[in-house]
């Protein structure tokens, strides 16, 4: 089937605020407050309005800019470059062919290696497909790029947790394994790209959470929650050691309707544990928005060693397949 990429009026109306900003207004998102800075999974990326592929995760490289930089483009044919002469200097814009729409910049401070240019392109321009989901999605064809590098294609899964504070829970999840990715955030509310300042007082609905990406094969979504109520009190409202607050509550925020049937049936065994001094009170909600949060609160105990948490994994738990 041949794929057709232009620029839907349709699918612009039903951009978010800031997609439709960066992409139809040549906005710039903040650094390191966007969804693929540190996106660390195999696949592509194409463009949020027409879906044309753009980049490949393969070309992706750490500039330490706070955005995606990529060495080139999956497609050249799908990138257009333009002069740009805004805020009083002079840059090369780049643009999507077939839906116009502003992707970001590019510069020629890229690793010498691989052709010396960078691709600093804002995530709000992109949608990704995980290599898995390549063929599901209609773009087979670029699976052979990860094949012929021997990268397995394996499929991944993701889990919205909250428990507290955020900190401890991503020390103790990102060494977990089968756990690929772990990223700290607020998720819960209604507010709309809340920030810390936000959502510390409780106000925003939002708690403080987890989003887990993991590998089904090596890591069951049951084991993984059962792991989530070793580590933190979920016989608690709205505390978890020092911190109160409903940011503070134990939550699992289900993506599908077997991660809920999942947690209820592990919610139901932990009761019956006796292992809690009072019923569990962890909240089982559909999965809403998740943002991710500041970069410092990224991995802060390993870059805060020693640094406050409330979580630890209790005695005698071990993983078991």
């Amino acid at each position: 089937m041949t794929r057709i990429y232009k620029k839907d009026p349709t699918i612009i109306a039903a951009l978010t605020p800031e997609q439709k900003r960066v992409t139809q207004n040549s906005g710039t998102e903040p650094p390191f407050r966007n969804d693929f800075w540190d996106h660390h999974q195999h696949g592509i990326y194409v463009d949020i309005v027409s879906g044309e592929p753009l980049f490949s995760s393969l070309d992706k490289f750490d500039s330490g800019c706070g955005w995606p930089s990529f060495t080139k483009p999956l497609e050249s044919t799908h990138v257009q470059e333009k002069s740009d002469i805004t805020h009083g200097m002079r840059r090369t814009e780049v643009r999507s062919t077939h839906a116009d729409s502003h992707l970001g910049h590019v510069f020629e401070d890229g690793p010498q290696a691989q052709g010396g240019l960078r691709y600093c392109i804002n995530s709000a321009s992109l949608r990704f497909i995980p290599a898995d989901k390549l063929e599901a999605e209609g773009y087979a064809e670029y699976k052979t790029l990860f094949q012929n590098k021997g990268i397995h294609l394996m499929a991944t899964e993701v889990a919205l947790l909250a428990g507290g504070c955020f900190w401890g829970m991503e020390d103790l999840f990102r060494k977990l394994p089968g756990v690929i990715e772990t990223d700290a955030g607020y998720t819960g509310g209604t507010t709309k790209n809340p920030t810390y300042q936000h959502m510390k007082g409780g106000d925003t609905g939002h708690a403080e959470s987890l989003k887990v990406t993991f590998d089904p094969t090596k890591l069951s979504y049951e084991k993984l929650l059962e792991f989530f109520f070793q580590i933190h009190d979920p016989s608690t409202p709205d505390r978890q050691g020092n911190d109160r607050g409903s940011q503070y509550r134990s939550a699992i925020f289900y993506l599908t309707e077997a991660q809920k049937q999942t947690a209820e049936k592990v919610i139901a065994a932990a009761n019956a544990s006796g292992k809690w001094p009072a019923k569990i009170v962890t909240q089982l909600a559909p999965a809403g928005e998740f943002y991710r949060a500041e970069e410092y609160h990224q991995d802060y105990l390993e870059k805060n060693p020693g640094g406050y948490t409330c979580h630890w994994i209790r005695p005698n738990w071990k993983l078991e397949a």
